[in-house]
């Protein structure tokens, strides 16, 4: 008997830089699944033309990253609750029901951590940046036991916009590095420290030894950021995790196997 073809992508533009294919990939040939999951680029304009076509060319659902996540969560069908307190959608599942919209960055974040730290419960964090990143992060520290967040970006506007939002405390980018003062745990949600971009320029001089440093950036994998914390004794745990992570649930949801989240499939996608 022939067993049926699944696919799956991932939905961006531009996307040939995406590693969820090589991702994804490694878990359909692990687990013998008849199956690909293949980048989709999409332009804003064609976006809802293309996903409502998805269903009838086969696939089970899709991952969205930039610049689509706010326009599925306002095509989808039906949304989780997660993804609407988020603000966007990364994984929807086409179901006889429709597109089902979820966010599982918040899932993707907080199991990254944990892989590294597992006793972590956040009580005091500092994050930088006030991007789509951010209210994945945010949402993630609150559901996990946060009780103050301090946020700061480089645009004063967009942090206190973001903080009313989810009832946390802007501070002012001039005073980042005080900030840390007395935090468990520190998290870089911009792009700073990315190749091709500048250095986040931030002193842990205020920051406890015990605190955990996660910087979202794993292009490189060791960033500044983390290669400092590293040197004063801070738990350093790059972003990569959060993709791997991420990307679990919908696995499950479109192919029917929950897979496993560990170092061969980090070498797969780092490409060793």
């Amino acid at each position: 008997m022939t067993v049926p073809l699944k696919l799956a992508g991932v939905i961006g533009f531009p996307i040939a830089h995406s590693r969820s294919p090589r991702l994804h990939g490694h878990w359909l040939c692990r687990h013998g699944i008849n199956g690909h999951y293949v980048p989709l680029q999409i332009a804003a304009q064609d976006f809802d033309k293309c996903l409502i076509n998805l269903p009838k060319m086969g696939f089970a659902g899709a991952n969205v990253t930039i610049p689509h996540k706010e326009t599925a969560l306002a095509l989808a069908d039906s949304v989780s609750p997660l993804a609407r307190r988020i603000g966007a959608a990364n994984t929807l599942t086409f179901t006889d029901n429709g597109i089902e919209a979820d966010n599982t960055d918040a899932h993707g974040f907080t199991w990254n951590i944990l892989d590294h730290a597992p006793q972590w419960v956040p009580r005091r964090v500092a994050v930088i940046g006030a991007g789509g990143a951010s209210r994945a992060v945010i949402a993630a520290l609150q559901d996990r036991g946060a009780t103050e967040i301090w946020l700061t970006n480089r645009s004063p506007a967009r942090a206190a916009q973001l903080a009313a939002e989810f009832g946390v405390t802007a501070v002012a980018w001039a005073e980042r590095d005080a900030m840390l003062d007395g935090c468990d745990t520190l998290i870089n949600a911009t792009s700073l420290g990315m190749n091709g971009q500048p250095p986040l320029e931030l002193s842990l001089q205020a920051l406890p030894a015990g605190a955990v440093v996660n910087d979202l950036v794993y292009t490189p994998l060791d960033t500044p950021l983390l290669a400092a914390a590293r040197a004063r004794g801070n738990i350093a745990i790059d972003g990569l995790g959060m993709l791997l992570h991420q990307a679990a649930p919908g696995f499950a949801r479109w192919f029917g196997v929950t897979p496993t989240v560990d170092e061969d499939l980090r070498q797969a996608v780092l490409g060793a």
